[in-house]
């Protein structure tokens, strides 16, 4: 794994320190309409001084999706979106085989370099690789639906 990469167990939280942060997300969350940006966040660490972060809007959604995925006892990983991946870590990403990925490549579906003779792609890259694949699937997806239902194969 690259050291980049933090891993966040939610093993090391307890059941109870689970259960108080799904009430405070619940209640963080609880004005913020669905589809919503949560706005400006502060964060204030406990101990004397209470030193306090400011978290602008952009950065607090994905940090409070972290929070919430972690409360529900999922594994959360952190990395550098700059990071230089390589072609077996961003197969893995993708959930792909290394040779199609390689092909990818080639293709320039996915912007790469080479060190020597081998590929490097930077996770940045892979990541709106699979963006744009999960959002050509999921208009596929609608248009299937349509057709569906257009023929009246739906109920």
């Amino acid at each position: 794994m690259p050291t980049t990469d933090r891993v966040i167990d939610p093993g090391a939280l307890s059941e109870e320190e689970r259960s108080a942060l799904r009430k405070q997300l619940r209640r963080v969350l609880s004005d913020v309409e669905e589809g919503e940006d949560v706005g400006p966040l502060s964060l204030q660490v406990e101990g004397e001084d209470g030193a306090k972060i400011s978290l602008p809007g952009a950065a607090a959604g994905p940090l409070l999706d972290l929070l919430s995925d972690l409360a529900e006892g999922r594994a959360v990983s952190v990395s550098d979106a700059d990071e230089e991946l390589t072609t077996r870590e961003a197969a893995e990403l993708l959930n792909v085989s290394r040779p199609h990925l390689t092909q990818l490549l080639k293709e320039g579906e996915i912007p790469s370099h080479k060190v020597g003779s081998h590929y490097r792609v930077y996770r940045r890259d892979v990541l709106a690789y699979k963006a744009r694949r999960q959002e050509q699937s999921e208009v596929a997806m609608q248009e299937l639906t349509r057709l569906s239902q257009e023929l009246g194969l739906c109920d």
